[in-house]
């Protein structure tokens, strides 16, 4: 079975950091791309950020360009988004999220092609 567990969410002031890890089981992530989306309380999804398992492509929103990254360490079967110069919008469950043999190898745009998901990490950044 497919399965995605994020967790290193937490409470974190401004301008602070946090490391969230997805674990990841059923798949191999040369056939996959994960990624990371997140939602605010009365907003919609976002996506974050994503990593392809086929080359190793990265996309991030405009939001986060610059103070995100994500990262995949295939021996530990973790993919992680470190975050940095955290704000109070960033402030959102996170989710990670598969797909498999997306398109092209690309991550995908749009959220509706991630086949699985995990469950989300709450990250609360106070001001």
């Amino acid at each position: 079975d497919v399965q995605l567990q994020a967790s290193g969410g937490g409470l974190v002031q401004a301008g602070g950091s946090l490391r969230l890890s997805c674990a990841f089981s059923g798949f191999f992530f040369d056939d996959y791309a994960i990624g990371w989306v997140r939602q605010a309380p009365g907003k919609e999804r976002e996506g974050v950020s994503c990593i392809s398992g086929y080359d190793g492509g990265t996309s991030y929103a405009d939001s986060v360009k610059g103070r995100f990254t994500v990262s995949v360490d295939n021996a530990k079967k973790t993919v992680y988004l470190r975050m940095n110069s955290l704000k109070p919008e960033d402030t959102a469950v996170y989710y990670c999220a598969g797909v498999d043999r997306p398109p092209a190898g690309v991550c995908p745009k749009d959220l509706l092609q991630y086949d699985y998901w995990g469950q989300g990490t709450q990250v609360t950044v106070s001001s």
